[in-house]
């Protein structure tokens, strides 16, 4: 009973979390004068790729690659199929937000060079340097583009937001310091009700941890999604996947050099590769992700997890 209560009481809290994410974010965006899309591929994905980071260092000096590297192969998938698609189901999400596709273009480009880097079967010391190097680079572009931004004509003010600054400030933080404990109470909550009817360690590892380090990316793109916010959703996904590769992966590789298992090889990178270039076209030619391809990309993504699973046992 009481981990049913966990689970309810976490979501509960991660939908209100990331309602304040995204309502601050949005305000600061708007406040600041810089595009949705710069914040959502910044203060958003940083904020909601917590999880990834702390699981890759554990696994990291656990000694276990295997892990390491999962969860941000698991987690880039997941930010693709998942946190895009199922928000598409209730709202069309937009791709057509000024400067989407160049940061996609760089998030195809470093999901490449990732895998590059894996191929001789270890991410080394060098290899993580070179990671954060290009993070930096990343980070010194946004920033440019944000005073920019700032530059141009006023917009008008969106309703829904805090009309101060400071108020704005104070959302965001609220968010994202409560959506990374709010999603480990939703996994913990959902991995007790799992065991009560069954369901196996692989199982719950393949799956619910996996897609655990997601939630809060989901909860922040849902939110944006209903709040029509488009441009926040598409840069949180594309923001996350850069930062856990560059930043998770980066930051985990200098500290320790981390061994890639062969097995990922045969299914999971691919997998990840596939599901970032699904989304060029959308981007490209600013398609917007409706209703019938979220549903796609949402089985899309139940039927890899269900391979996953059948190479796992």
């Amino acid at each position: 009973m009481l981990s049913f209560i966990e689970l309810l009481v976490g979501l509960a809290i991660l939908t209100v979390s990331a309602d304040l994410l995204v309502r601050g974010s949005v305000g600061i965006a708007e406040r600041l004068h810089i595009p949705p899309l710069i914040v959502g591929l910044t203060i958003i994905a940083f904020g909601t790729s917590t999880p990834e980071l702390v699981v890759s260092l554990k696994a990291a000096f656990a000694g276990s690659g295997g892990i390491a590297i999962g969860n941000i192969v698991g987690s880039n998938i997941a930010n693709i199929l998942i946190v895009l698609g199922l928000p598409s189901i209730i709202r069309a999400t937009t791709c057509e937000a000024s400067g989407t596709t160049r940061n996609f273009a760089f998030m195809v480009f470093i999901t490449l060079a990732f895998l590059y880097l894996c191929w001789d079967g270890v991410l080394t010391r060098t290899d993580g340097f070179l990671m954060l190097a290009m993070f930096a680079g990343f980070f010194i572009d946004q920033i440019l583009c944000a005073r920019r931004a700032r530059n141009a004509v006023d917009r008008e003010a969106v309703e829904g937001v805090p009309g101060s600054i400071w108020v704005a400030v104070a959302f965001t933080l609220a968010g994202l310091v409560s959506l990374p404990f709010a999603a480990r109470a939703v996994v913990e909550g959902a991995i007790d009700v799992a065991k009560m009817y069954g369901v196996t360690e692989t199982a719950i590892g393949v799956t619910l941890v996996a897609l655990g380090t997601s939630l809060p990316e989901l909860a922040a793109t849902t939110m944006a999604a209903l709040r029509g916010h488009s441009a926040i959703a598409i840069g949180n996904a594309i923001g996350s996947n850069i930062f856990n590769i560059l930043a998770v992966m980066g930051l985990t590789a200098t500290i320790i050099p981390v061994g890639v298992p062969a097995e990922f090889f045969e299914f999971e990178i691919w997998a990840m590769i596939a599901a970032t270039l699904f989304l060029a076209p959308f981007v490209v030619f600013c398609w917007p992700i409706g209703r019938l391809t979220g549903i796609a990309m949402t089985l899309a993504y139940v039927l890899i997890v269900y391979i996953a699973l059948g190479i796992a046992n």
